[in-house]
This record gives structure tokens, sequence and C-alpha cells, in this order.
């Protein structure tokens, strides 16, 4: 092999990269935690080293020359080897200490996760967490998480899935709303109805569609992709939510309605990459979260002041 003929490195590569799938020089920057003018010099020794011009400067923006395209698959190969290569050497780490990153959303990050890490933390001192919240789907195989609590099962081979819990989510609404409007007994009766709605609403509305649901985007007067904001506009009477029983367990003044709606189902799964659940510090967190998370909502929320789910919300 001609080792000379490899000139540049592979922070030059990942610059170009990043500024593709992000896309532009300030975007990619922020995403690599570098300055703009670092990540564009190492995008035109790129080019410099490779002989080939890969963006057109217009002004202040960048287009992908034919050059730049027809190298891009070759460069998203070289860094799925550097992330294979990261993810065996950290599944075959073996100290019980480190850092793991863990994404859930934030209702999961702020009422169920506290709780398991303080635990964690009496058992395993040396392990650092890092919690992402987010209601995105965190890439594990790009390593933007160890490990992530999803509510749906991941299709890709390389992961591992572990269904640790089952819920489902109702439609509430405050008491103080439905003095207002009345209690619906059947699901037409909420045509009128003022619902609060996760971004994006525009999902939501055919799936309620399709279980009876007349609403249309007039309905929903005001969205959240906050679990934790969700929860405290159906509190305050604006509308009509559709929550887990565990988030309706948080606040006081919320009701059940057409209890004979049929629920959403909500399950909870545990994925990791299949390297990395062979690293004893992250199969310790996984195995702890499946744990915790296992056997249900009580203990969790009794810790924030909440007492049992129960149906004390159906009326």
């Amino acid at each position: 092999m001609s080792w000379k003929s490899i000139a540049f490195d592979w922070n030059q590569a990942r610059a170009f990269l990043a500024t593709v799938e992000e896309g532009s020089l300030s975007a990619a920057a922020r995403a690599l935690g570098q300055t703009q003018p670092t990540l564009s010099r190492q995008v035109a020794q790129l080019e410099e080293e490779l002989d080939v011009v890969l963006f057109d400067r217009l002004g202040r923006s960048l287009k992908l020359t034919q050059a730049g395209f027809d190298l891009l698959d070759h460069i998203r190969a070289m860094r799925d080897a550097a992330t294979g290569l990261s993810l065996a050497a950290s599944g075959r780490s073996q100290a019980v200490e480190g850092r793991v990153s863990i994404t859930a959303t934030d209702f999961m990050a702020t009422y169920a996760l506290p709780s398991i890490l303080k635990r964690l933390h009496a058992i395993a001192p040396g392990i650092e967490v890092d919690i992402i919240t987010s209601n995105e789907v965190q890439n594990l195989l790009r390593r933007e998480a160890d490990i992530a609590i999803r509510h749906a099962r991941p299709e890709q081979p390389e992961l591992i899935a572990k269904l640790v819990n089952e819920s489902s989510a109702h439609l509430y609404a405050a008491t103080e709303y439905l003095d207002r409007i009345g209690r619906p007994e059947r699901l037409p009766d909420l045509a009128t109805a003022d619902f609060i709605g996760f971004d994006p609403v525009e999902r939501m509305i055919p799936v309620l569609n399709e279980r009876g649901l007349p609403v249309t985007r007039q309905n929903f007067k005001f969205i959240s992709a906050s679990g934790s904001v969700y929860l405290q506009l159906v509190r305050q009477g604006l509308g009509v939510g559709i929550m887990s029983r565990e988030m309706a367990a948080l606040a006081d003044g919320i009701e059940m309605v057409v209890p004979s709606f049929e629920p959403f189902p909500i399950p909870v799964w545990l994925v990791t990459h299949r390297e990395l659940h062979t690293s004893r510090r992250i199969r310790l967190v996984f195995d702890l979260l499946a744990e915790a998370l296992s056997v249900g909502w009580d203990d969790l929320l009794r810790e924030h002041g909440v007492g049992q789910v129960t149906a004390a919300h159906e009326r």
C-alpha cells in the first residue's frame, strides 16, 4: 500500500462531512465544538490535499460541487468505520467508571431518572451520567447517546432493545375546564373543545380522527414539545390533553375525559448499541434502568410527593 497517497487527516474529512450534514459552516462548527474559522480552514486544507473543489462559495452560502458529492459516500464510510472502532473499544472497556449518556423525554428525565441515578451513584460512584433531554429519536449508531429510553422499538439490527414497561395514554382535562364546557360523554361531544397538542401536532390529528375524535387544526390552541409544559397547560384549564396515567397523577384537579375512549398504548423501551452492551459500566446502567422502570411508576412518583397511580382521576 502507498501510505504517502493518504495526505489528509480525519479532522479535515470530518469538517467537510459535518458541513454537508449540518447545512452550513456555522452549524457544523457548533456541532463539533469548534470555531467557524477553524472548521473553514480544515475544509480548505482537505480541498488542497485532494486537489478538488468541494463547495462553490456563493456569498455566505455553500453549494456542494459534483466532486464533493462524489466523495461524500466515501467520507461517510470513513465516519461509520471510525464510529465502529469507537464502539468496539468502548464495548471492551471493563472499568465500572467513566461517562454514560442517557437520552429520554423531559418528563422521564424529570420524574424517573433522578431517583434511579441516586441508586446508581450509591452502587457505582465512579460512573458519570450525561442526561440528554429530548423528544427526538437520538441516533445511537452515531454515539449521540449510549442508552435511550424510547416509546417505540428501534428497527436497526445493531441495536439491543428491551421492553421494560407499558403504560397507556388517555384524554384528560382540568376540572375547572370541564366545569365550563360540561363533561362530554361521547367523542363527538369534543368536536368544539380546545385541545393541547404535542409538536408536531399535524401528526396527531389523523391518528385522533381514526379513533373517532373529530378534531381539526383549529381545535389545538396551545402546542408544546415539552411534556412538563404540556402538563401545566392542561392543569391551567386551557384544553383537553392526551397524557399517560403517570403524567396525570402529577397534578391535582385533573379528570379523565370520556373514559370509554380507547387509550393509546405507551411501551417503554430501553435501547443501547450491541457493542456497548458489553461494556461493564453501560451494562450496569442499562440493567439498573431496566429493573427500576419495570417495577412501575408508583415508587418513582412517590419521591415527588405523588401517591399511587390509581383511578383517582377517572371520575
